[in-house]
């Protein structure tokens, strides 16, 4: 697989995930049809206390408020450094995303073609291009580092 093109995309992901603090360490970044980046963001959902500020519903909301077509981002590109649950599968779905491109695969909770695939499942109205394991080990390596040592039954596969 060709990923030249989307390994930027993926790296300003990656700078993203850096901000996420005590959050675990996913960025995003919404780019628009022309490779302009339009917006990015970092999980904040203990920070915010809110379920639903995953990475992938900040930057799509902060993308949409700029891009110009309400709440459509066709023809842009969400990149993200792991495969994205199916609650933002969902909102990249509704949001009319013509593309996601994300790092590592998310064999628990993805919803692009691990576990489930609500990116291109034809029963929706819009279904959007999947590009997986741009940057996956670095991307897989940010997950485990950020698990190791943590009391937790949420660790990141070794094999991922």
């Amino acid at each position: 697989m060709i990923t030249a093109p989307y390994d930027a995309m993926v790296g300003a992901a990656l700078e993203a995930a850096a901000g996420a603090g005590e959050d675990i360490p996913i960025g995003a970044a919404v780019f628009g049809p022309d490779g302009a980046e339009l917006a990015r963001a970092c999980n904040a959902r203990e920070r915010l206390g809110d379920p639903t500020a995953h990475a992938e519903v900040l930057a799509l909301r902060a993308a949409a408020a700029v891009f110009g077509d309400g709440w459509r981002l066709g023809g842009c590109t969400l990149a993200v450094t792991v495969e994205p649950c199916a609650m933002c599968a969902g909102a990249l779905v509704l949001a009319r995303v013509d593309r996601v491109v994300f790092g590592a695969w998310e064999p628990k909770t993805g919803a692009a073609g691990s576990l489930w695939d609500v990116v291109r499942d034809r029963r929706l109205n819009h279904r959007a291009e999947v590009v997986g394991g741009v940057r996956e080990a670095e991307c897989a390596a940010l997950m485990r580092d950020f698990f190791a040592g943590r009391d937790t039954s949420e660790r990141w596969p070794e094999s991922g």
